[in-house]
């Protein structure tokens, strides 16, 4: 393990973006990440913060705690309450950013989280041009898939990608809504449709409502595909099919959020020219 750094060390920065699902933390130097940790949220914010970043620090095998980083931004919907951050920043600044450093060519970006979706448009520079968000209904993230499995008792989530590629006739949701879709779900499975083609309809259904929210921007190659829900294939294929375009996951899609936060950190530390930080002035719709 390396020695004690010494307070403040200006090659050390920190991004953590505390979602309502998971809180994520990203270490950085001069040569990229150094360490990154990602946990459930639970009950306390601040706790979840405080445990993620120092998971995070002891994965990047320094000797150093939080007060020894230069500067750390703070993301996500917890950003404001965490007390050791220097700056919050939005999520939607900080995925474009971090979706930019990974893929230099991105222009087009869907998150997937537990209890959120997200679609971001963005220049060349990897600065946010426009973006869509749906924060108030658990259709289109990765509670509706959550609530699905439980209705079609597969055990571990992680298995519903999978069984969702078996199938070969996906069956047709329709409802728009969390709750009547479960209805409909067992409606079907009662009326003695395949399990496997249940999930599938399930996936296609999901995949379908970011599509559509995902359509009022200007879809442009290179896009990539975040958050939890990214390590489903089969949402990744369906998602695919509705916007008929190929997206990129980078290898560990929940952390880009995070990451954004901290190359903003070093920029906010060295006083480079940094994407624009202000809420208020971020494009709507």
């Amino acid at each position: 393990m390396n020695s004690k750094s010494t307070k403040n060390d200006p090659k050390l920065f920190a991004g953590v973006d505390v979602g309502a699902a998971t809180a994520k933390a990203v270490i950085i130097g001069d040569n990229g990440i150094l360490g990154y940790a990602v946990r459930s949220t639970g009950h306390d914010v601040k706790i979840a913060a405080d445990a993620v970043m120092q998971e995070a620090l002891e994965k990047s095998g320094l000797d150093v705690d939080v007060s020894d980083l230069a500067y750390i931004v703070s993301t996500g919907y917890a950003r404001r309450t965490l007390q050791f951050a220097h700056k919050p920043i939005t999520e939607i600044i900080c995925h474009a950013k971090g979706a930019n450093f990974l893929f230099p060519d991105c222009h087009f970006i869907i998150d997937m989280g537990g209890q959120d979706s997200k679609a971001i448009e963005v220049d060349d520079e990897g600065n946010v041009v426009n973006f869509v968000m749906n924060d108030k209904c658990a259709a289109g993230t990765g509670r509706f898939l959550e609530v699905m499995a439980h209705v079609l008792d597969v055990e571990d989530i992680a298995d519903m990608g999978p069984l969702a590629l078996s199938s070969r006739h996906p069956c047709s949701i329709s409802s728009t809504c969390t709750v009547f879709a479960e209805t409909e779900v067992v409606v079907l499975r009662g009326a003695g449709k395949d399990r496997a083609d249940l999930i599938a309809g399930v996936h296609r259904a999901v995949s379908s409502r970011v599509a559509v929210m995902a359509k009022a921007l200007t879809i442009r190659p290179e896009a990539v595909f975040t958050g939890g829900v990214a390590k489903n294939a089969a949402v990744k294929k369906f998602l695919e099919e509705a916007i008929g375009m190929e997206l990129h996951v980078p290898e560990e899609p929940q952390i880009v959020g995070a990451l954004g936060a901290a190359l903003l950190a070093r920029e906010e530390a060295t006083r480079l020219p940094a994407v624009e930080t202000i809420e208020s002035e971020l494009p709507h719709r």
